[in-house]
């Protein structure tokens, strides 16, 4: 895949958020100019910490640079984005690829507001602040295998990326991925509390916590083995682990979660319907 370096490519982000910053330093890393970045912001701090961070265009408000955008990224909240695409759409290419960030709301919606049929939708989740997200992507049918990869390229820097035949398929990624790490922190929060109360101090418990997290999970993804069979292996028969794992069984702990994700996945399709319907 080449790099923004070779490539003559102009790209507006609408919002300025943690999102659009991660965003923009993976832009900047991967050779594209700041020159070549502008962002819609209009409030004040963000947009002047946005042109000191990293020296790129930020506007207060739409105007006529935006039409020269190939690609234009949506980072607003989802109760928002209509108002945002009214004042914007007078402002951008016909031609411009557009991909949306912003959760629940669907690509017909979005269609409807931009008046442009090529629009890719993405789930993020906030590991890719640090370089290890996973991004569910889906993209109308007008969307060519160039813009595919155009935004392969821009999520690029953020972790992983998978794309998804179907649009509903997204409010499932939702309920895993996109909010799983708040999942992640909770478990954290009890780990560290329980190892609080057995008797080690804050900053043992949080490195022991942490660190159980990222060796459970990168095994799990170098091994062929499901989780169930992993778990399986450290699960001896009257151990100490077996003690814990029959604590949680007994408090349907499996049943609860399962049961909070499909209450996410509800509440994703629920947004689509309540900001959408515009």
């Amino acid at each position: 895949m080449a790099s923004f370096s070779s490539i003559d490519t102009s790209i507006a982000l609408v919002g300025g958020g943690n999102m659009a910053s991660a965003l923009i330093g993976g832009l900047l890393r991967q050779g594209l100019a700041a020159t070549q970045i502008q962002v819609l912001e209009p409030h004040a701090p963000a947009r002047e910490a946005l042109q000191n961070h990293f020296g790129l265009t930020a506007l207060a408000e739409p105007g006529p640079s935006l039409g020269s955008a190939e690609l234009v990224i949506w980072a607003v909240k989802p109760q928002i984005f209509h108002a945002a695409a009214q004042q914007v759409r007078p402002y951008i290419a016909g031609h411009a690829l557009h991909l949306s960030v912003a959760a629940g709301m669907t690509t017909d919606s979005i269609a409807r507001w931009l008046g442009n049929q090529n629009i890719v939708r993405a789930m993020p989740n906030t590991p890719a602040l640090v370089g290890q997200g996973m991004t569910g992507l889906f993209a109308r049918p007008q969307v060519d295998h160039a813009g595919r990869t155009l935004v392969e390229q821009v999520l690029l820097p953020t972790g992983q990326t998978l794309w998804l035949p179907q649009e509903s398929q997204l409010d499932a990624v939702t309920a895993l991925s996109g909010s799983g790490p708040a999942y992640v922190f909770l478990f954290l929060e009890a780990m560290e509390r329980a190892g609080i109360e057995l008797g080690l101090t804050s900053e043992q418990a949080h490195q022991l916590a942490i660190a159980t997290f990222q060796g459970a999970a990168a095994l799990a993804a170098s091994s062929d083995e499901a989780p169930a069979v992993l778990r399986q292996r450290v699960t001896s028969p009257g151990g100490t682990t077996h003690a814990a794992i029959t604590r949680m069984q007994a408090g349907q702990v499996t049943e609860h979660f399962i049961a909070a994700m499909h209450a996410a996945e509800q509440r994703a399709r629920e947004l689509a319907l309540e900001f959408g319907a515009a």
